[in-house]
């Protein structure tokens, strides 16, 4: 009797890891997905002297701004095998903690709420590479767009292109499950600003300077049915804009945008269709 239990346990335990492996990996990658996301936005101006102003951190922007998610990926044997594709389109808006000074001030001494609109569209081709029955590292090239609606002020806009290449490690611990973990190194390119004008004052545009960028993530994808998934996942993103040109802006004034460093932290939970 207890061989024939051990046996029956040991037939469940293999049952379940032969169903687990590169099908389930290419399933959770030929899906559709919605998503509810939090972007934490951490970012920070520094100065540097330029004529007599002050220089170390000028001010700060944090906290969580919500929004939503949409994306598809595929995988097929379109060119090269096992092809992957990948588009998303996010958007999120809310308000952050703004920290920073009046003119010539003391970093700190002023505290207020400002809005932030965050909005995100990238595009992903790579290859899959099945390394053994649960496991298939897939390298990509992405292209992305970002821009930033900042409410500081009288209104900023701060867009940038970007190029990155990374990789796709994905484990398929058992059936219906798929763990993922990301990693992207790219390069900032095209990134502007636009600063609205004010009471006696004007606006300026102009480009700001690029800087590397890196994207990491982890994400579990669990088919709770056959075709519908739940899916959660958490994003951590770093790059910075260098200083602009110097601009008048009227009454005998110049202005300019400094360097800047921006970290995002993004929590992502939601459902997905396989098709």
């Amino acid at each position: 009797m207890l061989s024939k239990i051990t046996f029956s346990m040991g037939s469940l335990i293999f049952s379940t890891a032969a169903f687990a492996g590169p099908s389930d990996i290419m399933v959770s990658n030929n899906q559709v997905r919605f998503q509810f996301i939090s972007t934490n936005v951490d970012y920070t101006e520094t100065g540097n002297g330029i004529f007599g102003t002050q220089t170390g951190t000028l001010d700060t922007e944090t906290g969580a701004v919500p929004g939503f998610a949409l994306n598809i990926s595929t995988m097929n044997d379109l060119l090269l095998g096992n092809d992957y594709t990948h588009a998303e389109y996010n958007h999120s808006s809310g308000n952050t903690t703004y920290t920073g000074a009046v003119q010539g001030g003391t970093f700190g001494s002023v505290v207020d709420t400002s809005s932030a609109t965050l909005t995100n569209y990238s595009a992903r081709y790579g290859k899959g590479f099945v390394v053994h029955d649960q496991l298939m590292l897939t390298p990509y090239a992405e292209l992305g767009h970002h821009q930033w609606d900042r409410g500081v002020n009288y209104g900023e806009i701060y867009t940038h292109l970007y190029f990155g290449i990374g990789a796709l490690g994905q484990y398929s611990p058992v059936s219906k499950l798929v763990l993922t973990a990301n990693a992207m190194f790219g390069k900032t390119f095209g990134s502007y600003i636009t600063v609205n004008s004010g009471p006696g004052l004007n606006g300026f545009s102009g480009p700001l300077g690029n800087s590397t960028l890196y994207n990491v993530g982890v994400s579990a994808d669990y088919a709770f049915v056959e075709n519908f998934h739940a899916n959660i996942g958490v994003d951590y993103m770093s790059f910075k804009y260098g200083m602009s040109a110097v601009f008048p802006v009227g009454g005998g004034f110049v202005a300019w945008e400094p360097d800047s460093k921006t970290n995002y932290g993004t929590v992502k939970f939601g459902l997905g269709y396989a098709f």
